[in-house]
Order: structure tokens, then sequence, then C-alpha cells
């Protein structure tokens, strides 16, 4: 039996699962403004993945490339999440009450 495929699956349903609360964090924490740290994440990613010889690893670092290319368009949908009140805004420091 080939269970590769499975592999993949399986691996591509956990690298989507972990990558969800990781925006959510990066949003409420950073805001937007870590959108380039995933778009090099996810270009550096699918470029090793085109040098591994193993077809499983290969297969689960392109999508785990892509995932944080996508997590981009997910960031700023998050922002408008927040915005709309599904999701806790992170309150502002008061400075001035020290």
């Amino acid at each position: 039996m080939n269970y590769e495929g499975i592999m993949i699956g399986i691996g591509a349903f956990l690298i989507i699962g972990l990558l969800h609360p990781v925006v959510i964090k990066s949003e409420y924490y950073c805001g937007t403004k870590v959108w380039p740290a995933f778009l090099l994440s996810g270009i550096v990613c699918i470029f090793f993945s085109l040098f591994l010889q193993g077809q499983v690893l290969s297969s689960l670092l392109s999508v785990l490339g892509f995932s944080l290319l996508w997590s981009i368009q997910e960031l700023f949908e998050q922002k408008k999440r927040v915005e709309k009140g599904w999701f806790p805004k992170k309150p502002e420091k008061n400075l001035d009450n020290k």
C-alpha cells in the first residue's frame, strides 16, 4: 500500500489548522505589519521544497509555503473581522496613567 497521499493529506490538514491561530495571534499582537514575514517565509519554503528529494517532505514544505502566502490574505481578513467585533481588539496601552 502507498501511504504517501494519506500522509500529505494529514500534513496539509495540520498545517492549515495550525496556521489559523497563528494568523489570529499575529494580527492581535502585531497587526497587519507582519505580512512581509509571511511572504518571506512562504517563498523560502516553496524554494526549498524544490530541492528536497522525498516526495512527502517536499509536498508538505510546499503546502506550508503556499499556506503562508495564503495567510497574508487571511491576516487582512482578520483585521476586518476585528473591526466588525467578531474577534477581540488588543487594548491600547495608556501611557498617561503612569
